[in-house]
């Protein structure tokens, strides 16, 4: 059976069950190109409700990490089951309750915002589109936006756009890739915090590629540092920075990595 929410596509009965509580589930996930290996057989978990973090300096595969899970790059090897669908064999039962949001995804520049929110309802099968793009531009401030030309707005006009059109249809899942990249303080906050008041609104699921040390520590429940394509370690911001006897998560990271950088 399926619905506008589903986007046309069918959900089987496990993958709506309550009992998903692993909402991302990730196991020897590999990527490699040529004779480097970009993923080297990472696993974890992101639980239902949760913000995790895949947290690594450029280049330690994160943003690899995130484009596996969403089904644009295959993986060499591993599992990746979202909302309990297997992502290599029926990717598209996940991908209607999924969405995705980077500040580096640019919009037909010459479609106003309404038009690019309206496109992107309608791909995903939104029902009553015109009073949903209206409903998400509220929810993020930005109703005055949608008649302009989306080649018009400024880095912090695009970035809540881009996650308007993450949000338009209702994610169950969302993946965001350096959220906050290129903005200024201000910007940034805001951005944290729309983010914030709709994950309590709506349960959503996040799991978001940053280097923004302080950003995690603000927004996310778990960590997954990554470095050198393998997850070094995880766990809670607050337990990370007990564990390593640092002041704060960023003086984790840079322990990490001058560790390496030693060796």
């Amino acid at each position: 059976m399926t619905s506008p929410r589903d986007g046309g596509f069918a959900v089987g009965p496990d993958d709506d069950s309550p009992n998903v509580i692993n909402v991302i589930e990730v196991r020897g996930l590999t990527k490699r190109y040529g004779t480097i290996t970009a993923v080297d057989g990472i696993d974890f978990t992101v639980r239902r409700g949760e913000t995790a973090a895949l947290l690594g300096a450029n280049g330690a595969g994160k943003t690899t990490t995130i484009a596996m899970v969403l089904g644009l790059l295959l993986p060499d090897a591993g599992i990746i089951k979202v909302l309990g669908c297997d992502m290599l064999a029926n990717r598209y039962q996940a991908l209607a309750r999924m969405n995705f949001s980077s500040p580096y995804v640019d919009l037909p520049r010459r479609l106003t915002v309404r038009q690019n929110l309206e496109v992107f309802a309608r791909l995903y099968g939104v029902a009553g589109v015109a009073a949903r793009v209206r409903e998400v531009a509220a929810e993020l401030d930005m109703t005055a936006l949608l008649a302009r030309p989306s080649g018009e707005l400024s880095a912090g006009q695009r970035s809540r756009v881009t996650l308007a059109k993450a949000l338009i249809n209702r994610p169950d899942v969302l993946l965001l890739d350096e959220p906050t990249a290129s903005l200024d303080p201000d910007t940034a906050d805001r951005i944290r915090g729309y983010l914030a008041a709709y994950q309590a609104r709506h349960g959503t699921t996040i799991l978001l590629a940053s280097h923004n040390m302080a950003e995690v520590e603000r927004m996310c429940s778990t960590v997954f540092i990554m470095r050198d394509g393998r997850i070094h370690d995880r766990g809670a911001p607050r337990d990370l920075v007990a564990r390593y006897g640092r002041a704060n998560l960023e003086e984790v990271f840079l322990h990490i990595v001058r560790e390496k950088a030693a060796q």
